[in-house]
């Protein structure tokens, strides 16, 4: 595989087959819809969403199906029988890209994440979600680079 250093997610979907650049465009606009507050950027040169920091979600594109990571051990409990069919290992699910985008799966399942993450954030923090800061009011830090994360 030939070094890259994707600078953004559009920059990495467009690298990617004419065959899978569609797929990966819907599993990027689920993710989106379903977090909205998720912070999308390149990490490990592939596409991340991240919430307060954690990881909520990395996609990427390979020869014959796409995966999604981390699954957490509550989120493979919780979704177990659903899940089950693209469960390639311990913490990877991969989807055929012949299939159809499982929308509604994926998006309950970034919101299950976005759940978890928030929980952490709380039990980590004693605060309550009444008392965390806003989104809006965290800023970036001075010369991170858009896209980045």
């Amino acid at each position: 595989m030939a070094r890259t250093d994707f600078q953004t997610v559009d920059a990495y979907l467009a690298s990617q087959p004419e065959a899978s650049h569609a797929v990966l465009q819907r599993v990027r606009e689920t993710l989106r819809e379903a977090v909205p507050a998720a912070e999308e950027c390149i990490s490990y040169q592939i596409p991340a969403y991240k919430l307060s920091g954690a990881p909520l979600f990395y996609f990427a594109g390979w020869k014959t199906h796409y995966a999604l990571y981390p699954v957490s051990e509550n989120l493979a409990a919780a979704f177990e029988k659903e899940i089950a069919p693209f469960l390639s290992s311990k913490a990877t699910l991969r989807f055929a890209l012949s299939e159809p985008v499982p929308v509604k799966l994926i998006a309950r399942l970034a919101k299950f994440r976005a759940g978890e993450i928030a929980e952490r954030a709380r039990t980590k923090t004693g605060t309550s979600r009444k008392n965390s800061p806003k989104l809006q009011d965290r800023v970036k830090a001075p010369g991170q680079k858009p896209g980045r994360c």
